[in-house]
């Protein structure tokens, strides 16, 4: 057994180790902190970020489109061409107007398979379309490769993903911890059969693995023991995306600066719904989530995070037949974290423009105008103080993009 098998054994483990030394870190307040979003499955943008200027748009959807602000179940104005879907009211709404939260529409990749599978890969490896993937290296261990190794005043980042398995993303020779949080306390190894396992690798090269492994799982138990025992009793919801949410916090507060967590269930092909319904209740959940996060975060740390929500691709502008939509090309991002800059801060920004028929995409999508290794890139060089060489590394054949988001 090899070093690295052992430490990806999820199965038996709550804590899954990749490629060694991940022990968490201890940010101060002040330490840039990301959070990554992946909501798997395509999410439909059009439902959440509503083009209420557009005719176009209330005739290719009859039946799930979210009406003009000031009617029944409309959407929540945000500035003259946009809206925001109503159930986001009391979440993202007030991070929004407080300049916590800005909205990039016409963004994604230019991969034009619309599979999830290829495309989920694609975003997560951030690589050049037109080479062969390499597999393990994903853009966000690339991001912490580049700020070990050039920035001299952080020593080392602490990653973690939010996740049972290590995603693409986080693949790469920057080790790093994973655990999904909404098993936390349904350890599938106890204290005596830690014991049990390390000394059956005692005066073996993977000795010092499996020690490793067992500690760093403690040290994320005991980081969110506290807000476990706070959950019992407080009014904050403790199930789904909001309690995972608060796990997280505490850990991204507390010991770990780069995360990842995915969201699935944004296959919307039947009964999508409009201001109710399936996308609806999604979307209400995941606003409670970032909330959550947010305020459990605290002030003082949330000014120096920043929480990027992206998605595979978009969905078809027109519904189906089946009151749903199918697979799309472009998207809208989220990007949300006390310190955003004021070009970007509570508005709808990168490049945009009005939608009609004739400028969709194949006569059937949003286009892609803000592609994303650009954006992300322009973010990382403006969070970490990156040159255009350092950005290159993280996302080959990449400049940096203008959009000032922080």
């Amino acid at each position: 057994m090899q070093r690295r098998q052992f430490l990806s054994l999820g199965a038996g483990l709550p804590l899954g180790m990749h490629l060694g030394h991940a022990r968490a870190a201890n940010p101060s307040a002040g330490s840039p902190r990301l959070l990554l979003v992946f909501l798997r499955g395509a999410y439909d943008c059009n439902n959440l970020l509503v083009p209420t200027h557009s005719d176009f748009y209330y005739a290719a959807r009859p039946t799930i489109a979210i009406a003009r602000p000031g009617e029944q179940g409309g959407a929540l104005p945000l500035d003259d061409h946009w809206g925001l879907h109503p159930l986001l009211q009391n979440s993202v709404l007030p991070l929004f107007q407080s300049r916590q939260a800005c909205f990039v529409p016409f963004a994604g990749t230019e991969d034009l398979s619309r599979s999830h599978f290829e495309t989920q890969d694609s975003i997560e490896l951030g690589q050049p379309l037109s080479g062969r993937p390499d597999f393990q290296s994903g853009f966000l261990n690339r991001l912490a490769q580049v700020l070990q190794q050039d920035r001299q005043s952080r020593s080392s980042i602490a990653p973690m993903a939010f996740t049972a398995q290590l995603p693409l993303s986080l693949r790469g020779p920057v080790r790093t911890a994973n655990m999904a949080l909404a098993s936390v306390g349904q350890a599938g190894v106890d204290e005596r059969h830690s014991q049990v396992i390390a000394s059956m690798y005692a005066g073996t090269p993977l000795a010092g693995a499996v020690r490793e492994g067992f500690a760093v799982r403690d040290s994320v138990l005991r980081g969110v023991k506290e807000e476990m025992d706070r959950a019992g009793r407080d009014a904050i919801s403790a199930k789904g995306f909001s309690l995972v949410a608060q796990r997280m916090a505490t850990l991204m507060r507390e010991q770990f600066d780069l995360g990842f967590v995915d969201v699935g269930g944004w296959d919307t092909h039947v009964n999508q719904g409009g201001a109710t319904g399936n996308l609806a209740n999604r979307l209400d959940e995941l606003g409670r989530g970032l909330a959550t996060f947010a305020e459990e975060l605290g002030p003082e740390v949330w000014r120096n995070t920043v929480v990027a929500v992206i998605s595979e691709f978009g969905r078809t502008f027109r519904e189906n037949g089946n009151k749903g939509t199918d697979h799309g090309h472009g998207t809208v991002y989220w990007f949300l974290g006390g310190g955003l800059a004021a070009q970007s801060a509570g508005k709808v920004a990168g490049e945009q423009f009005e939608i009609t028929e004739k400028r969709l995409f194949q006569n059937r999508d949003y286009p892609v105008l803000n592609e994303y290794r650009s954006l992300l890139g322009g973010l990382f060089a403006q969070m970490y103080g990156l040159s255009p060489a350092q950005v290159a590394r993280i996302f080959p054949e990449t400049s940096p993009g203008r959009l000032r988001l922080v």
